[in-house]
């Protein structure tokens, strides 16, 4: 059985996954259906964690909208992503940052890293 679901999952797979890490600012461009129609809607933040698993991996991004904080999980590996384009890349120290919801202002601010 354990054979099974991990074939299943293989083909579950995005042949490339976006390439992003934990404190960067992204883009993800997500499908949304209303109706019989459907859109592309964008939602820009920094990312506060991901969590790994194969077909089931996740990330969580989080960003303020008229002073109030909105997370966001998406699976990493879902058809309703469209994209995930990297804005920023952060400079952090750990993880996951919870301690970022704690925070307002310039203090949710995380540094940029330098790419070469």
């Amino acid at each position: 059985m354990n054979e099974i679901i991990k074939k299943i999952e293989e083909t579950q797979l995005k042949a490339e996954p976006p390439q992003f890490r934990v404190g960067d600012t992204v883009r993800v461009h997500a499908k949304i259906k209303e109706g019989n129609r459907e859109r592309i809607q964008v939602f820009e933040g920094t990312v506060l964690k991901k969590q790994n698993g194969s077909n089931r991996a996740t990330f969580t991004v989080r960003k303020t909208s008229n002073g109030i904080g909105v997370e966001k999980t998406w699976p990493l590996h879902s058809p309703n992503v469209e994209k995930v384009e990297v804005v920023r890349y952060g400079k952090v120290r750990r993880a996951k940052l919870n301690y970022l919801r704690d925070r307002v202002g310039k203090r949710a601010k995380v540094k940029e890293r330098i790419v070469r």
